[in-house]
């Protein structure tokens, strides 16, 4: 039975999927949260939020990711950091996951990928829980009631948590996948109900898909001045850095806080909603964010409540310290309403430096900008992983390597070529320590941070004297007003000043090691600027 509004030429049946119980469409979150407390998938929470547990996967499986291999993709994906499979294994496992939805019901909705109208995706999602329902609605971009009568599905999603791979059959790892079929526009993905593999799965296909038309793809954050959406600016950063947290500035719009496209345009917001981080949230520290964990239809992820009075505890990890909220963004009150904005005046690149080496703010050249977006620097610190013992080195090249289907170089090379053709000014921001290493030195002042930020984004810095870090090349600030100038270099802030370089020099070595890998694939400029 058909249930709710959809293009009456793009049913399921016309996709070749047939034999199903009751098909939801395009169903709201009101209705989606009474199905997935009819069937047990989740409780209401304070003030309307559904309260889910995602089981045994509280996380991404990446090395669970696979592409399928074939004439379409076999020059243009990147096999070293994307597991194949077979067409024949996708075959398979098209063809037994269709079998096992017979009979079944199942909830589709139809959105967009993308807030520009240009490149915007139309993404259809079909999913055997009702709240990843609600999740996409958050997380994508909903369209028209009206446009749903006309919706053409560009990419398909098939999500189904209670389906096991068989690794023989299907040629994937384990009974866990998420395999994508660029030739037949459809993603497949099984036994793992943690809904962040829908988004981003979306997230990976217009990564591959934008830059065959010139768009950079970005895994970012973005705002703006408020008032002026010509003076944008994009934060890019691996977890910890604090992409989230310097981008929700109050005093400018917040376009988004995970995904963007840059087009000739300007930047545009991927998605609908935010996927925050809830660990140790707090009203004072980020009170729009916390707002939204007792608001109507936030998806509240794998967090510890209390069964009677339903409060949440935002300091209990035990089921993850990857506990999250899932909420549109029109939560947000200095969210922007269009997701789109002029070109970025300014790009940052955020790290978490645990050596205590990197200044708190430098000045790159878009080639400098290249390399250390291909590098993606940032260091774990002891305590977060059994085993590490001290400062380890992070790089995840373009800040999101598991999301990069095609080869760095290529989106390196889009955002040098848009760095060039903007006149953006590009940052490398460090949040990590200063005054010596994890362990002996001290976290880097957010108060800091936000004021070379600040200085950065209102061209204050543009007023003021650099010179050259000698171990990394980059220009630093000499002084900023309102900044201590002793954090502004490092070496300054160590008391052994020969153990900061040799500190530093092993920093340089295991940045050259790690760059070894893309020299065959960067221009000679780029080379030129390389560390060391």
């Amino acid at each position: 039975m058909t249930i709710g509004r959809v293009n009456p030429a793009q049913r399921l049946e016309d996709q070749g999927i047939t034999g199903l119980g009751n098909v939801y469409y395009n169903l709201l979150v009101s209705q989606l949260m009474e199905h997935a407390v009819k069937n047990d998938e989740g409780k209401i929470g304070l003030g309307g939020t559904i309260l889910v547990d995602t089981g045994k996967f509280t996380g991404r499986s990446p090395q669970d990711k696979h592409v399928v291999r074939d004439e379409v993709t076999e020059d243009t994906i990147w096999w070293e950091n994307n597991r194949p499979m077979t067409p024949e294994g996708f075959a398979n496992l098209k063809a037994d996951m269709l079998e096992y939805m017979k009979g079944k019901d199942y909830f589709v909705e139809d959105l967009y990928g993308g807030a520009s109208l240009d490149h915007r995706l139309n993404c259809r999602m079909i999913t055997e829980m009702a709240w990843h329902g609600i999740f996409m609605r958050h997380m994508l971009r909903r369209p028209a009631r009206v446009e749903l009568d006309t919706f053409m599905p560009e990419l398909t999603v098939i999500n189904i948590p209670s389906f096991k791979a068989d690794p023989a059959r299907h040629g994937c790892r384990t009974d866990t996948v998420i395999a994508l079929n660029i030739k037949e526009k459809l993603i497949l993905v099984a036994n793992t109900e943690y809904a962040g593999e829908n988004k981003k799965s979306v997230f990976t296909w217009l990564n591959y898909l934008l830059p065959g038309k010139g768009v950079m793809a970005m895994h970012c954050s973005a705002n703006h001045a408020v008032g002026k959406p010509e003076d944008a600016a994009v934060f890019f950063g691996l977890s910890g850095t604090g992409k989230t947290t310097l981008s929700a500035d109050p005093n400018r719009v917040l376009i988004g806080d995970d995904e963007h496209g840059w087009d000739d345009k300007g930047i545009f917001n991927f998605e609908g909603g935010c996927y925050a981080k809830t660990i140790n949230l707090s009203a004072d520290a980020e009170p729009e964010i916390y707002a939204t964990t007792t608001k109507f239809g936030t998806v509240i992820e794998n967090m510890v409540y209390d069964e009677d009075t339903l409060k949440l505890d935002f300091d209990d990890d035990s089921l993850t310290p990857n506990m999250r909220c899932a909420y549109p963004l029109f939560y947000i009150d200095n969210a922007s309403p269009t997701g789109v904005a002029g070109h970025p005046k300014n790009v940052i690149m955020l790290t978490c430096d645990a050596f205590g080496v990197l200044p708190p703010i430098a000045k790159l050249s878009p080639e400098q900008a290249m390399y250390h977006f291909l590098s993606g620097f940032t260091s774990k610190v002891a305590g977060t992983e059994r085993g590490v013992t001290e400062p380890q080195p992070t790089f995840s090249t373009c800040f999101g390597a598991p999301f990069m289907p095609r080869r760095p170089e290529v989106y390196g090379d889009l955002l040098m070529k848009k760095i060039h053709d903007s006149g953006a000014t590009c940052w490398l921001v460090n949040t990590g320590w200063s005054g010596g290493a994890y362990g002996v030195g001290s976290r880097m002042p957010i108060k800091a941070t936000r004021g070379l930020l600040s200085a950065a984004l209102d061209g204050t810095l543009k007023t003021v004297a650099f010179q050259k870090d000698p171990f990394f090349g980059f220009d630093v600030p000499v002084e900023v007003p309102g900044i201590d100038t002793d954090l502004l270099h490092p070496k300054t802030t160590w008391k052994d000043k020969e153990a900061y370089d040799a500190q530093a020099q092993k920093l340089v070595g295991m940045f050259q090691k790690n760059f070894e890998q893309y020299v065959p694939y960067v221009s000679d400029a780029v080379k030129a600027v390389a560390i060391g």
